[in-house]
């Protein structure tokens, strides 16, 4: 689809020495990029999948370790200098609960302690606080304590003194931005009864109490995370001869269901024996152990809640993004498989006819919109005088500055007329073409594309059936010898081509390309000609044509050669006309969705498959990308490689296919993986630019991108079977 764009007046270069600034277009996507990866890695942080730490140190010598910790009780205190431990008076139960708070057996907890009138600690890990925070909120108005355990729970023995500060202050940061509070009690992960010290957890021990922190550990473990059954962890939990006691539970880390119900017993138990459930500082009839925070420390807690909570939304979005475009990619796969074998099969069958009027033998109009195609035009010209179709040559120079129209003159070719006219765009220069045409039948391509000598001819045969209006044909890249060419290439037969098979079965075709389609004059009479209401006229038309009960059909035998862009800057101009311009075009045929007859059929079947296959499934390619990513670096790698390669292999068998079909070598294939990964990051940003555009209510100029002329007719691996004769397809 050539562009022909209006006259601008041109501007002053910017001064020399200028700092360039970065273009929107760039800018914009590679933020959201930017952003959905922060969050993303923030994700993965309070998720414990970066800079987690799960080594857990084996035991080791205790002589450095005062022999009054090691006897003493599980409240150990170094905050002055001198330890000191503490035990629980007789009756007097201290339950603890760590790991937490999980949304599924923290609220079971919590309302089992409210229910019997007890009170408990619970040592809270950064990740789960900032993740859960109205459950550590609740917990607070509850009467419970709260007490830190760390932030990503890693064995502090291995840590240096930085990465403990770093633990207490981000565990902190969650508390605070979950319940307003600060604690001054910490549990270490890992840690049991205060006998079990070692040489490794005690200078950990001392350097946390000369930060302010109350170390507590325990005396009674219930073992509940070995699940051992209700009676068991009752048993384990129960005091022996009336003393007091810190017991251990766990309220997350896995199914705690016997952890509820054990607690659901032995509160009732025990309150009847004389035993008062109360938080640590209660008691020790000691002050609170929380601090409420105000002022900016308040606001920086919760605005570090409210980031994580972002990413937590965020990330859930993406995870259904990434389901919705693995599903979209695979079944549009599976769609253009079947669907594409279904049209090979039924137009290469032996003695398949278009119509009862096939073979079509009158005479075409070619319509050969040029704007500024000096380089290109002659070999244009020339393809068309090997036609093996009678044909009428058109050239409409929309104004063109470079001698395009003189060029075709001086060629003095019979057959060939040149209509000037002032540049007024591509759709005017067509429909300048239609009125000058000789014929019913007109074929319409770009100036800066070649025709095979068979194309004319392949090209209008299903006009044979009176219900076509339009005709579709096979756009080849004739420049694929470089990488970006390459790209391209793959993209044309494979996606383009494939796809209008599929669309041709699905009868909801929704572009005949420009670089090569035909078109019954009185369809296009009807429908109004070509409009410059968007920038992909191709695409309006060809919508229009349906929603006024036309035929749209592909002649894969048609074939053309069109130059494709040369560099990034070339094809993102290309493509943000064609993306925004389809985006137009799905706007303005949006009525056909709630209409009836062949344009309600349209509407409710072509409109969605092009709005999901052309515009969601783009935006949101990228996902496989950022997951890759994120997957490659944090894990689980095995899994992240395998299904991209997966996917990978589904796209390799749908190209192999399509190549196939189209006889074309299967070498340029060898680019796939890497078009995969950094083609569709550039054609990601072009489709996020035209939504922007289009919501902004931005107007997109057209675009003239530069030409090498160089694009001939290449030779045809085989004999190309003629359409009235073809063999089924395999």
């Amino acid at each position: 689809m050539a562009a022909h764009p209006r006259r601008r007046r041109a501007t002053a270069p910017p001064p020399e020495g200028s700092r360039r600034r970065v273009p929107m277009r760039l800018l914009l996507p590679l933020l959201v990029l930017g952003a959905l990866l922060a969050m993303l890695m923030l994700r993965g942080y309070t998720h414990s999948e970066i800079l987690a730490d799960h080594r857990i140190r084996p035991e080791a010598a205790t002589d450095r370790v005062p022999d009054s910790v090691l006897d003493g009780g599980p409240v150990i205190d170094t905050r002055g200098g001198a330890p000191s431990s503490l035990r629980l008076a007789d009756h007097r139960i201290v339950l603890t609960f760590d790991d937490g708070p999980d949304p599924r057996w923290t609220p079971k907890v919590l309302d089992v302690l409210k229910k019997h009138h007890a009170h408990a600690v619970f040592f809270v890990t950064g990740t789960m606080a900032s993740r859960y925070p109205e459950l550590v909120e609740r917990m607070v108005r509850e009467g419970h304590e709260i007490g830190l355990h760390t932030f990503n729970h890693p064995d502090l023995s291995y840590q240096s003194k930085k990465r403990v500060d770093w633990e207490l202050t981000q565990n902190q940061l969650a508390l605070v931005g979950a319940a307003g509070v600060r604690t001054s009690l910490f549990r270490p992960p890992y840690s049991s009864f205060a006998d079990a010290m070692d040489n490794a957890s005690w200078p950990v021990t001392e350097y946390i109490g000369g930060r302010g922190y109350l170390t507590v550990v325990n005396d009674t473990d219930s073992e509940d995370w070995r699940k051992p059954g209700v009676a068991e962890i009752v048993a384990r939990a129960t005091p022996k001869g009336g003393k007091g006691a810190i017991v251990l539970m766990h309220d997350s880390g896995g199914d705690r269901h016997q952890t509820v119900q054990a607690l659901d017993v032995l509160l009732p138990t025990l309150q009847k024996e004389g035993y008062r459930f109360d938080h640590l500082t209660g008691a020790l009839d000691a002050p609170s152990a929380l601090t409420p925070v105000s002022g900016p420390d308040l606001w920086k807690g919760k605005a570090w809640i409210a980031l994580v909570q972002a990413s937590e939304a965020v990330t859930d979005g993406l995870g259904v993004g990434l389901a919705v475009i693995g599903s979209l990619v695979i079944g549009r796969f599976v769609l253009m498989l079947v669907l594409s074998a279904v049209h090979a099969r039924r137009v290469r069958r032996r003695g398949f006819r278009w119509g009862p009027g096939a073979p079509v033998t009158e005479p075409v109009t070619v319509l050969v919109p040029a704007y500024n195609e000096a380089k290109c035009i002659e070999n244009t010209v020339r393809s068309l005088m090997e036609s093996e179709h009678p044909i009428e040559i058109l050239v409409i120079d929309d104004g063109s500055s470079d001698g395009t129209a003189r060029i075709v003159e001086e060629l003095a070719l019979p057959g060939v007329r040149v209509v000037r006219q002032l540049n007024a765009g591509k759709p005017a220069a067509l429909n300048r073409g239609i009125a000058n045409a000789s014929h019913d039948l007109i074929v319409m391509m770009d100036g800066d594309t070649v025709f095979e000598a068979s194309t004319v001819r392949e090209l209008v045969q299903p006009f044979a059936d009176p219900r076509v209006g339009a005709v579709a044909g096979n756009a080849k890249v004739g420049n694929k010898d470089s990488l970006i060419g390459a790209w391209q290439h793959i993209e044309y037969v494979m996606g383009f081509n494939l796809d209008r098979r599929m669309y041709d079965v699905l009868r909801c075709m929704p572009t005949i390309p420009g670089a090569v389609g035909a078109f019954r004059r009185t369809a296009l009479e009807r429908v109004g000609g070509m409009s410059d209401d968007t920038l992909a006229e191709d695409t309006d038309i060809t919508m229009a044509m349906h929603r006024d009960g036309w035929r749209v059909v592909y002649a894969e035998n048609a074939r053309a050669w069109t130059e494709a862009p040369e560099s990034v800057q070339q094809l993102w101009s290309q493509r943000y006309r064609w993306c925004y311009g389809t985006m137009q075009a799905i706007w303005k045929h949006r009525r056909a969705v709630i209409e009836r007859g062949p344009s309600g059929r349209f509407g409710r079947i072509g409109l969605p498959l092009v709005s999901l296959f052309m515009v969601v499934a783009p935006l949101l390619a990228p996902l496989i990308d950022v997951f890759l990513l994120y997957g490659l670096v944090f894990g689980p790698t095995g899994k992240t490689i395998t299904a991209w390669l997966g996917v990978l292999a589904l796209q390799m068998v749908c190209a192999a296919y399509a190549f196939r079909l189209d006889r074309e070598r299967m070498t340029h294939l060898v680019s796939l993986p890497l078009q995969q990964i950094l083609y569709r990051q550039l054609m990601y940003m072009v489709l996020l630019q035209s939504w922007i555009t289009a919501l902004t209510g931005g107007r997109l100029r057209w675009q003239k991108l530069r030409r090498s002329g160089g694009v001939g007719v290449p030779a045809q691996p085989g004999p190309v079977r003629p359409t009235t004769d073809r063999s089924p397809a395999v």
